[in-house]
């Protein structure tokens, strides 16, 4: 019996742990979108508005195989601009029975904000836009 109080107790903590950690990351999380469907799309191009905070900022991606080889994004505010041109690089990894590749955009990811204002995000998949692809802006 005290087994078994124990494993639920130790499952509760390890629980409220990752919740905890989960609410700090969503805090941190400025913009977010997985574009995974060609309907989120107008005419090839994904355009969205959001309220962004001052401070620095980085956009992380989680990309696959099969996400746009090349992904173009703008951020347009009364001010402040940016614009970058990512290409999608994998790297591959081999151990001693498998080899697999992780997935990574390469270009300038910080952004420095510096007011609180309206920031309009373009972002243009070149043409796949059945490639899916989450994008991330977080302090």
């Amino acid at each position: 019996m005290k087994k078994v109080v124990y494993i639920i107790s130790i499952a509760i903590v390890a629980i409220s742990i990752g919740i905890l950690l989960q609410t700090k990351n969503e805090a941190n999380v400025a913009y977010h979108i997985t574009l995974a469907d060609s309907k989120l799309y107008n005419n090839g191009i994904f355009i969205d508005n959001f309220k962004i905070q001052k401070g620095t900022y980085q956009f992380s991606f989680v990309p696959n195989g099969d996400s746009p080889q090349n992904l173009s994004i703008s951020l347009k505010g009364d001010h402040f601009s940016y614009n970058a041109d990512f290409s999608l690089q994998g790297t591959l990894h081999k151990t001693g029975i498998s080899s697999y590749y992780t997935w990574n955009y390469l270009d300038n990811k910080v952004i420095d904000i510096s007011q609180d204002q309206d920031i309009q995000i373009i972002i243009n998949p070149h043409g796949n836009v059945l490639g899916s692809i989450s994008v991330d802006l977080r302090k």
